[in-house]
């Protein structure tokens, strides 16, 4: 089996495990997420590999972290997440990927990533659920940050946090990678 298609069985499992926890019906979660009913089952029957965008609507739809979507366990107090466990969730033919690190349940969902965005290319992100907040910190290039749409310029060493409740974006315009960090934060669902 190809880590494609654990990840994508792992979805499959997940998305109906907490669908049901949370007792929404096809349709509930499709409304909720702005995602088809049709692409929901497809997933669930693991038919499909969704896009990033798509599986953090669901993700948010449900009130649980893209981590929890892609492998849920039981978690030890200390968990350890070697490199080849960690998921990469897209990447580009010019060599832009980010990696999701490990993320937790703990008070709502917590995430931490590692990005990587060659010269030219960027990520859209549509809102998170409200008192969601992101942390980042760029270690090599400038990164351009759009927060609802002001762009902010985000040099090698510099942090920022933000209310990501609406839409954000996250781009290279210089001549070199840029590579960050990124921490997500969600609330948990009430």
């Amino acid at each position: 089996m190809t880590d494609l298609d654990q990840l994508t069985q792992s979805l499959a499992r997940n998305l109906k495990r907490w669908r049901n926890e949370r007792a929404y019906t096809l349709d509930a979660l499709a409304t909720r997420a702005g995602v088809s009913r049709g692409m929901i089952i497809q997933i669930e029957q693991a038919r499909t590999n969704p896009s990033v965008g798509t599986t953090v609507k669901l993700a948010d739809a449900l009130g649980v972290s893209i981590t929890t979507l892609l492998d849920y366990e039981q978690e030890a107090r200390v968990r350890l997440v070697p490199p080849e466990q960690a998921v990469r969730m897209w990447s580009t033919e010019a060599g832009s990927h980010t990696v999701l690190l490990v993320g937790t349940e703990a008070r709502g969902p917590l995430e931490l990533w590692d990005w990587r965005l060659m010269p030219g290319d960027g990520s859209d992100s549509d809102p998170h659920p409200p008192g969601t907040v992101e942390m980042l910190h760029v270690r090599d290039g400038e990164l351009t940050l759009v927060v609802d749409d002001q762009e902010y310029a985000v040099p090698a060493g510099t942090s920022a946090i933000f209310e990501s409740n609406v839409p954000h974006a996250y781009r290279n315009d210089g001549e070199g990678a840029v590579t960050m960090t990124l921490a997500v934060s969600i609330p948990p669902p009430r």
